[in-house]
């Protein structure tokens, strides 16, 4: 059946990367909040650390929207299902706006995502050194494609009042609706794959207020609600996950903490609607398994934290026990990295891991690899029967040395870009692990499948 959802929204999409679509995005989301307007902030793309800042700047979990990875009828689903009880939704894009899976298509695109959901949208320029300029690349951004509703402009990292009166003049349509200035001292802080997480430690409860307030003060915020309100009202098939959950069959340990937390909050509201029951614990402090039927190990920073996970060893013994009695064990990235034998950092150090997978996790100086895969499964795992096909992404500094021949090989992988299909996806037993970040609503099938493997566990 299809629904008909009224609710105010817009993306924020930038020119390129580093134009400033987070800050504008937490800003914004920020000051209307401050306003006493519930926000629904979404992250376009498969990036775990912006939904991060979303969260603590809307007081609301933060939820991708991925137009490769997930079907249109999944993205429009967890969008209704997200934005209930908002007033507005906040959708910060990936990229460049017209950036997506390929450099022929839109597939994976802010802009896709934005016709999806029917959105307008507001486009952040980093106007440093800037004044006409802007109004040919906003211009080149409005035309590309007559299908986007570009609907505004946020000029970032404006140099004074006086240059922000300049863009205004030079950009007629669409309007200015404000600016950000510079503001080095409120940057969030980065590292290798991206911004760090955003704890109290990263952004403090002063930045955030101060960006709300920024963005009070150099935005129209009157416009910016227009343009969101402007939205017309957006047609949705529900999916049956939306649906009342089902009665508990299992629970599963989910590694969270601050080397674990790379997890698509879509992927864990999906294995709660099949009847999970989730449990956090952490792989630094804990010294033993809670009383679980699998456990959910997810990427993240385990190369920052190898040391203590070292010396961890009650938990590394439980978590061993755990696979040698068959409890199914699904891992992906940093959680695959825990599963080796060590972990090897960039000073040359091994850091002593669990060893169920015979490999050693060896950090690189560059990216070992980067972008969307396609896997499909070539024999029963933890997931479920061969034959699955299933959508995620790398993004990985890390590669596995040592790894022996025998050791069985559960994925035939394609990147999406090209090259030669690989083997990967190691398994042992009942532990599938992988350096793929998947998406479930690629395939929900996998979702269940996991599930079903926990819950006989259970019974």
């Amino acid at each position: 059946m299809t629904d008909f959802i009224e609710m105010p929204r817009l993306v924020v999409a930038g020119a390129s990367s580093g134009s400033g679509k987070t800050t504008v995005s937490v800003a914004l989301a920020r000051a209307l909040r401050d306003r006493g307007l519930a926000v629904a902030p979404f992250k376009c793309g498969p990036d775990y650390l912006d939904p991060t800042y979303h969260v603590r700047a809307a007081g609301r979990p933060s939820h991708n929207l991925d137009g490769w990875m997930m079907k249109r009828s999944a993205a429009l689903a967890t969008f209704a299902r997200c934005t209930r009880g908002a007033d507005i939704a906040v959708i910060e894009g990936v990229m460049g706006l017209y950036d997506g899976a390929s450099p022929r298509g839109e597939a994976g695109s802010t802009a896709e995502m934005a016709k999806w959901l029917e959105a307008p949208v507001l486009a952040v320029l980093d106007v440093s050194g800037m004044a006409r300029t802007a109004a040919a690349l906003t211009r080149g951004l409005a035309a590309f494609d007559p299908g986007v509703w570009l609907a505004g402009i946020v000029c970032n990292r404006v140099g004074s009042r006086g240059h922000l009166a300049l863009l205004r003049e030079a950009l007629t349509r669409p309007p200015v609706v404000g600016g950000l200035p510079s503001r080095p001292d409120l940057s969030f802080p980065e590292r290798h794959l991206g911004l760090f997480r955003a704890d109290q430690g990263a952004l403090p409860d002063d930045y955030l207020a101060a960006w709300g307030a920024a963005a009070a003060e150099w935005l129209d915020l009157d416009a910016v609600l227009a343009i969101a309100r402007s939205a017309r009202p957006l047609a949705v098939v529900e999916a049956a996950r939306g649906g009342p959950r089902s009665r508990e069959r299992c629970r599963i340990g989910v590694a969270q903490d601050e080397a674990f937390h790379f997890y698509y909050a879509d992927n864990l509201a999906r294995l709660e609607s099949l009847g999970a029951r989730l449990v956090p614990f952490s792989p630094l402090r804990a010294r033993a398994l809670p009383d679980v039927h699998g456990l959910f190990l997810g990427g993240g920073y385990p190369e920052e934290h190898a040391a203590p996970i070292a010396r961890n060893r009650p938990l590394r013994d439980a978590i061993r026990a755990f696979a040698a009695d068959g409890g199914p064990i699904y891992a992906e990235c940093g959680g695959l990295m825990l599963l080796c034998e060590a972990i090897r950092t960039r000073d040359g150090v091994a850091h002593r891991m669990l060893g169920i997978i015979p490999a050693v996790a060896t950090m690189q100086d560059r990216l070992a690899a980067l972008g969307y895969v396609e896997l499909t499964t070539r024999l029963p795992t933890v997931l479920g029967p061969a034959g699955l096909r299933l959508r995620g992404h790398q993004f990985r500094y890390s590669e596995l040395t040592g790894v022996p021949d025998d050791l069985d090989r559960a994925y035939l992988m394609r990147r999406h870009l090209g090259g030669e299909p690989v083997l990967e996806g190691y398994t042992r037993g009942n532990v599938l692990a992988s350096y793929a970040h998947v998406h479930w609503a690629s395939c929900p099938e996998a979702a269940a499948g996991f599930v079903e493997s926990c819950a006989r566990r259970a019974t």
